[in-house]
């Protein structure tokens, strides 16, 4: 059984995806930052990392996209993860006891109305599952209290429901990149979607020359964007997916003639588009 490591606790919603993609077929190992997971995937602790990139409502996960281009990883494959929000706690208390709600930042801010319509405080924790698991083990303490995370805390840490899919937006996704380690990416069939990141040359034209090339062998960009380059200051990553497999003689010679007008430039991989 491979083994797969996510930043998080058991039941965050990096979990959800790792059993999205995997199935049963895996062993799931929580770290508790990104960095600890692509360390353990580098030191062949896991076999493979699963790390968000991008939700559909509040954007890119940049601490994860700069490991993407820092680090000797590729990309494996691609998930979406559904984002339903429940609100749980202790089996036994009803939800008009409820006052307080920890979870993520993030977590909290997307189920705003619900927590505002039934006046419970918002309480910010480093992670949706951590405040499951910290909820649990301070069982004696959380009277009124209550969590908003993954139905499958609800599982690990034996907490009940009160209510689920209490996000504002029900169209809640986030994409989640399988990472395997750079050069020994197991897959051997065509692929048809390739990401990649590169820095131009700072001058005029720069960029619209890179992007030339894509349109002059007709390659459909899927997403572009940008990140400040961390040992350039204010010069800039840009990140792109496009449809089509790196070992493709159209794509191939997109790549090449981009690496020869850029700076620096890294395939992150190719690997089959997940579905929406």
């Amino acid at each position: 059984m491979k083994k797969v490591g996510f930043q998080g606790e058991r039941g965050a919603y990096s979990e959800l995806a790792l059993q999205g993609f995997f199935g049963q077929q895996a062993k799931p190992l929580g770290f508790a930052l990104s960095e600890q997971v692509v360390e353990a995937l580098l030191a062949k602790e896991v076999d493979f990392a699963i790390l968000p990139v991008e939700n559909s409502i509040v954007g890119n996960v940049t601490v994860n996209l700069d490991l993407l281009y820092a680090e000797n990883v590729e990309v494996w494959g691609e998930h979406f993860q559904p984002i339903k929000h429940c609100l749980m706690t202790l089996p036994g208390t009803p939800l008009e006891e409820i006052t307080e709600a920890a979870s993520h930042p993030i977590a909290l801010s997307q189920c705003r109305d619900f927590l505002s319509r039934h006046n419970i405080r918002a309480h910010a924790e480093y992670d949706t599952a951590g405040a499951a698991k910290l909820l649990r083990e301070n069982a004696d303490q959380s009277k009124g209290k209550a969590i908003v995370a993954s139905e499958l805390c609800a599982k690990y840490y034996d907490l009940e429901i009160l209510s689920d899919k209490i996000q504002n937006n029900d169209t809640n996704l986030t994409r989640f990149l399988v990472l395997s380690r750079l050069g020994e990416n197991p897959n051997t069939l065509e692929k048809n979607k390739t990401s990649l990141a590169f820095v131009t040359d700072h001058k005029p034209g720069a960029l619209l020359e890179c992007l030339q090339c894509f349109s002059s062998h007709k390659l459909n960009m899927t997403k572009i964007e940008s990140r400040p380059d961390p040992l350039n200051p204010f010069q800039y990553v840009f990140f792109i997916d496009f449809l089509g497999d790196q070992k493709n003689p159209e794509v191939a010679a997109c790549l090449l003639e981009l690496k020869n007008i850029t700076k620096t430039f890294k395939v992150l991989g190719s690997y089959n588009a997940a579905a929406l």
